[in-house]
C-alpha cells in the first residue's frame, strides 16, 4: 500500500464497546460500508473478526488495524504483543496500528524488533503516540505513520484534552513522517483545522460512528435534569 493514498484523507474509525448490540463483525461491516459510500477511503477498524468482515465486503479499501487487549498486567492496550499484530495482518489489514508510547509491553517485547516483525509481514506500521518524546521514539523505531491517538489517555497525558493540536504541530514540523490527527475530532471544523496544522490525514470516530457514546451524551442531559 501506498502512503499517498491517505494524504489529507478522512479516516474513520469504525468500532463500538464490546457491551454493545453494534459489537458484531457483520454490524461494524455495514457501518463502514456507509461511510465508504460516503467519499471515505480508508478505514481504522478494530479486532481480526472485524477487519476480516470489512475486508470480505470491501477487499479494495485500506484498512488500519489494531487489536485491544486488556488485562494483560500492562497499561498498554493496542495491539499490545506481535502477535496480536500477525492476527491482525492475516485478517488483511495493509497498516497495523500499536501503541508506541514507551511503557513496559505485557510482554517485554520491544518497540523496535515487534516493528521490524510487522515489516516482515509485508505491512505498514502507524505508531499510536501521546507525546512528542514517544513521537520521535516511533520515528527512530521504524514507524511508517505516527498518530496522535494516545494523547490524553495515558498516565502522562491524562491531565490534557484530545484532539492535540500543539503536539500535532510540533510533529509535523519536526518529525519526518506522516503524522495523523486522531482523537477527539468532533465536528468538520475541527478536522480542518488539523489538515491546516500540516496533519497528513485525519481520523474521526466517535463523532461519526459512536452510536452508543453520543446517546449515553444525550441522555445524561435528561437524566441530569
Amino acid at each position: 500500500m501506498k502512503l499517498k493514498l491517505l494524504q489529507s484523507s478522512l479516516i474513520v474509525s469504525c468500532q463500538a464497546p464490546t457491551n454493545s448490540p453494534l459489537h458484531q463483525p457483520e454490524i461494524i461491516a455495514t457501518i463502514a460500508q456507509a461511510c465508504v459510500n460516503q467519499g471515505v477511503k480508508t478505514l481504522r477498524i478494530e479486532s481480526p473478526s472485524h477487519v476480516q468482515a470489512v475486508k470480505a465486503k470491501m477487499p479494495e479499501i485500506p484498512v488500519i488495524g489494531l487489536w485491544k487487549q486488556q488485562n494483560l498486567d500492562s497499561s498498554v492496550y493496542i495491539t499490545p504483543r506481535f502477535q496480536d499484530a500477525e492476527a491482525i495482518a492475516s485478517a488483511g489489514a495493509e497498516i497495523i496500528a500499536i501503541d508506541c508510547t514507551q511503557r513496559q509491553r505485557p510482554n517485554g517485547e520491544s518497540v523496535p524488533e515487534m516493528i521490524k516483525k510487522i515489516h516482515r509481514l509485508g505491512k505498514l506500521v502507524m505508531a499510536d503516540i501521546d507525546t512528542w518524546e514517544n513521537g520521535v521514539f516511533a520515528a527512530d523505531c521504524g514507524a511508517d505513520l505516527i498518530g496522535t491517538t494516545l494523547y490524553g489517555y495515558t498516565e502522562e497525558t491524562e491531565h490534557l484534552s484530545p484532539p492535540g493540536y500543539e503536539l500535532l504541530t510540533e510533529m509535523v514540523k519536526k518529525i519526518d513522517r506522516p503524522i495523523i490527527c486522531e482523537g477527539g475530532i468532533a465536528s468538520p471544523e475541527m478536522a480542518k483545522k488539523a489538515l491546516e496544522l500540516g496533519a497528513y490525514a485525519v481520523v474521526v470516530g466517535t463523532a461519526i460512528t459512536g452510536i452508543d457514546l453520543l446517546t449515553r451524551a444525550f441522555q445524561n442531559v435528561f437524566s441530569n435534569r
